[in-house]
């Protein structure tokens, strides 16, 4: 009954507590008001007539008790509270590109590159809930997994479970971005980006990586690349007879590339040598984009409390035509 009702003086249900005072008080002065006889036979008087009446005779105080409810709720002056939110812009379309090729099994983050990425774009994404984010993974080939969606809960099952081995080994960062940029070029968005994560360099593709960020500039796509990857060596797993093993193998990030690609579209460059920068990274370009947005709150309240007060009125009226009318001669 009262959902979406707000209360403008919730102070006066204070004045509930009138109702059970006001019930005690009537039947206690109905136990007073009531007397006995005691006689040694009934059989000197006649019995009277099956009636109704007597049995209404409670009805004044019911009527009475709802009319102070309803009196009461009027007070409080209930509201219905209507609200909704419009955006002077067209929001933003965010794709994330990002690397699964065989380097990203890397475990100079924990519990590697890929997990780790994949656990920190997926806080990002929940961080978003008003935006349309789609996923692209590049490897040797690139494609899309996930197109732009606002369903945010199908596109974090999509993201949990990618994993390396689903298309042929190799970085192609150029196929990646071209193959994000596609899903953004038709968008009406106000504000469209990329977010390119890779630990490599360009070494798989048919499309060179600054011939997609002239392509992404094309569209006013913006690129913010993350080169990931500590500094220096990695441990990365190798399966041996013996079981896995562990190669500390160059860590090989072309940052000139990236930084290019960012450049080109008005983006940024940064490198994450950890989880905790990473997550940080993705902070700031949280931040960066949130910025050009600009939404206005608008909040429209009705007044909800005449029929309260109505209902109160003729609760009132009912009960005095029914005391000199119907309950004139019942018991009292």
């Amino acid at each position: 009954m009262f959902k979406g009702i707000e209360f403008a003086n919730p102070g006066f249900f204070w004045l509930l507590l009138l109702i059970p005072v006001t019930v005690a008080y009537y039947i206690w002065r109905e136990q007073k008001l009531q007397g006995s006889l005691s006689v040694s036979a009934l059989k000197g008087f006649s019995l009277p007539g099956k009636s109704i009446i007597p049995r209404l005779r409670h009805l004044g105080i019911i009527l009475r008790s709802l009319a102070l409810l309803a009196l009461i709720v009027a007070l409080a002056r209930p509201q219905s509270a209507l609200s909704w939110q419009n955006s002077t812009t067209q929001g933003i379309d965010i794709v994330i590109a990002s690397d699964i090729s065989g380097s990203m099994l890397a475990e100079d983050f924990k519990p590697n590159r890929l997990e780790a990425g994949k656990n920190i774009a997926i806080d990002f994404i929940k961080d978003r809930p008003d935006d349309r984010i789609g996923l692209v993974v590049f490897s040797g080939e690139a494609f899309t997994q996930c197109p732009l969606t606002i369903d945010h809960d199908v596109l974090i099952n999509v993201f949990s479970a990618v994993k390396n081995g689903m298309v042929d080994d190799g970085t192609a960062i150029g196929m990646g971005l071209a193959t994000a940029v596609n899903r953004l070029k038709d968008s009406e968005a106000k504000s469209k980006v990329v977010i390119l994560l890779t630990d490599g360099s360009n070494n798989a593709g048919s499309i060179p990586p600054v011939t997609a960020a002239e392509i992404a500039k094309q569209f006013n796509v913006r690129v913010y690349t993350v080169g990931i990857g500590t500094r220096g060596y990695a441990p990365y797993p190798v399966q041996t007879p013996m079981g896995v093993r562990y190669q500390n193998m160059p860590v090989d990030v072309d940052e000139g590339t990236l930084t290019k690609i960012a450049r080109t579209t008005g983006g940024k460059y940064f490198r994450a040598t950890d989880n905790e920068k990473l997550k940080s990274i993705y902070e700031q370009i949280d931040k960066l984009e949130k910025a050009r947005i600009d939404v206005t709150q608008y909040h429209k309240k009705t007044e909800v409390f005449l029929p309260f007060a109505v209902i109160a009125v003729v609760l009132l009226l009912s009960e005095f035509i029914l005391k000199n009318t119907l309950l004139k001669g019942a018991l009292t």
